[in-house]
């Protein structure tokens, strides 16, 4: 199946022209049609990703009415489909009026052969783009959601997805770096699902969250009597987690002291009760997360180097929502949907200026602040569509840009204003070009230039 031709139609009267264009497109597999009728029946029959389709057509052969008449079918019929359209009649106002209209682009008859046969490459080439886009849409499902249920659509993030479903299976220690609000625990119960430990409990705590003088207890359990309160045995998060996963997040505010108790757990895979007198065998993988610089705080005698390399056998970077350029539209949809099922079910999706206004924040509290604001802007907002206003961000905040040039500067924005313009379109590329202000032609060129493929 991997060698199969592309399909392409060609929708000609010319019986010359007909036999001319299918000896020059050999390397497609090319199905010739020369009336409206046939054309559609061929278009059913074959699915071709690519139509020629000339204007021209019988009973109108001087003029454009049936052509455009098949355009139309076409684009209901499959509006995926490239079409490039051939006139010879009016061609400037024809090839405007059928680029409104759907088509991919246009060519002046005479026909160049060559020049067509580039038109047509180029299509194929945009179309099977597309198609990936919509493959992977398909694949990490409608909202796009990745490894742990994670919402994105960021190659950056579909990388750390990926670096976390290889290590998934294995035994080694895997320490989670980013900013709070980032989804941490999200990918380690991902982590947790995607490996076989995924029928044992996945247990996380907040090392931040705990008192000094209780984290012990809640790590390691404690035996009756052992302390005031201690009314009954109770276990500790490490042996809850047996034969299952500990996500220890802000791992950085464990106390010395009790990252000397922790290291022992992980080099003996034994632990001791508070107040207990036996060595009780477990089998926990640990994942551990933090926002903090642990390397720096190795070198203040703040966390100890040794559990530092037991944690991090395998350490992920997490990126922040600013660095995932179009993932906070998509993120802002999904929380909006769900969102509006239980709090406020006339709201049904985002004015105009509420996208913009999205897409020009920088987030600094990242995916928990996005979800914040979307939460407050449902219940604000007062008609179907959630504005600006809702969302009650300072349109005044400064971005900074960190381009040495104004070279590496242009593509800097580009990248961005394009991928935010993929999002924003749910991957639609016509309607990106839209958004963007440029022919699909262009956006194609760009994003071959820039390897922008998903």
């Amino acid at each position: 199946m991997a060698d199969m031709k592309p399909k392409l139609l060609i929708v000609e009267d010319d019986e010359g022209l007909q036999a001319q264009l299918k000896w020059a497109y050999e390397d497609f597999d090319v199905t010739i049609a020369g009336d409206r009728a046939s054309a559609l029946a061929a278009l059913r029959a074959e699915e071709p990703a690519v139509v020629t389709l000339d204007l021209g057509l019988p009973p109108d052969p001087d003029g454009t009415r049936e052509g455009f008449a098949v355009l139309d079918e076409i684009m209901a019929l499959k509006p995926d489909t490239k079409v490039i359209v051939a006139s010879g009649h009016g061609a400037r106002e024809s090839a405007l009026q059928a680029i409104e209209r759907g088509a991919y682009d246009f060519y002046q008859k005479p026909v160049d052969i060559e020049a067509l046969g580039l038109i047509v490459r180029r299509a194929f080439n945009l179309h099977e783009i597309e198609e990936e886009n919509r493959r992977l849409a398909d694949k990490v499902g409608e909202d796009k959601t990745v490894l742990g249920g994670l919402v994105t659509a960021a190659p950056e993030m579909a990388k750390v997805a990926r670096t976390i479903e290889r290590v998934a299976n294995t035994n080694v220690s895997v320490m989670l770096l980013g900013a709070s609000g980032t989804g941490k625990e999200l990918l380690a119960r991902g982590l947790h699902d995607a490996s076989n430990r995924r029928d044992g409990e996945f247990v996380a705590i907040n090392c931040a969250a705990i008192p000094e003088n209780l984290l012990e207890s809640e790590l390691f359990g404690h035996e009756k009597g052992a302390f005031t309160g201690a009314v009954k045995t109770t276990e500790g998060k490490i042996e809850q987690a047996h034969g299952g996963t500990l996500f220890l997040d802000e791992v950085g505010d464990i106390p010395l002291p009790l990252q000397v108790k922790l290291l022992r757990f992980i080099q003996e895979r034994t632990i001791e009760r508070i107040g207990g007198r036996k060595q009780i065998a477990v089998d926990t993988r640990i994942v551990c997360a933090t926002h903090q610089n642990l390397e720096a705080m190795i070198g203040e005698n703040q966390f100890r180097e040794d559990l530092f390399y037991r944690l991090a056998e395998i350490v992920v970077k997490i990126p922040s929502l600013a660095e995932r350029p179009g993932d906070a539209t998509l993120l802002a949809k999904h929380f909006l949907n769900r969102f509006s099922e239980e709090i406020n079910p006339k709201v049904k999706g985002f004015a105009p200026d509420a996208l913009a206004a999205i897409d020009a924040w920088p987030w600094p509290g990242n995916v928990r602040e996005l979800e914040n604001r979307v939460k407050r802007a449902v219940i604000m907002a007062e008609g179907k569509l959630v504005a600006a206003e809702d969302l009650d961000l300072d349109e005044d905040e400064d971005e900074t840009c960190e381009a040495l040039n104004l070279k590496s500067a242009r593509e800097q924005v580009d990248r961005k204003v394009i991928r935010h313009a993929l999002a924003r379109s749910e991957g639609n590329i016509s309607q990106s070009a839209k958004l963007l202000g440029i022919s699909r032609p262009t956006l194609y060129d760009l994003l071959k230039q820039y390897d922008l493929h998903a």
